[in-house]
């Protein structure tokens, strides 16, 4: 912050007036600081784990990211994760963060939105179960099989089983395909 000194203490109060959702979280991954465009988009969250507003299949990724930072392994960190809104819908967001230091020391991570849309949820296809269409998702995604047993504490071998009644179901013969003939469905319908 060598370089802000000049400009004073003002800094937090010029960032509440940036339109770019931004946020501060501690070393423990809980929000301490969102501006009014992050509260716009995902409420007032402090106090909560930022992974409690990240959809299911990106929470570990996004926390491993997190991970990094405080660990001081990455200086920023830029990724794509799915986020639930203030009204429950899904949201795709680019996040560009930082560790911030005190000293040598990560006392926190700031974060940004660098870019937003909204996610349309596969539609709902009446020869699969929920998990079925939870691990369709996942697979939309571009999880591995043992990403997708982490996220949902499943065995390895059960996310298989799922896969392979998945691709059954829809009468597809790869994970891509599967993926690619429900949004094509998906766009049809619209």
């Amino acid at each position: 912050m060598h370089g802000l000194a000049p400009f004073g203490d003002d800094i937090e109060d010029a960032l509440e007036l940036v339109n770019v959702p931004s946020y501060v979280l501690d070393t423990t991954g809980v929000v301490r600081w969102v501006n009014p465009a992050a509260r716009r988009r995902v409420g007032d969250v402090r106090g909560r784990q930022f992974s409690s507003i990240v959809a299911p299949e990106d929470k570990q990724r996004s926390l491993e990211l997190f991970a990094r930072k405080v660990v001081g392994s990455a200086s920023v960190t830029d990724a794509e994760f799915v986020v639930i809104d203030l009204n429950g819908n899904r949201v795709t967001v680019e996040v560009s963060s930082v560790p911030l230091l005190r000293g040598e020391r990560v006392v926190g991570v700031f974060g940004q939105i660098t870019r937003e849309h909204e996610t349309l949820p596969l539609p709902p296809h009446p020869h699969l179960t929920p998990r079925q269409t939870e691990v369709l998702r996942m697979l939309e995604h571009g999880r591995s099989t043992r990403q997708i047993a982490e996220e949902l504490h499943l065995s390895p071998e059960t996310v298989r089983n799922h896969v392979r009644h998945v691709l059954r179901a829809l009468g597809v013969h790869s994970r891509l395909e599967a993926v690619s003939l429900v949004r094509r469905q998906q766009l049809f319908a619209n």
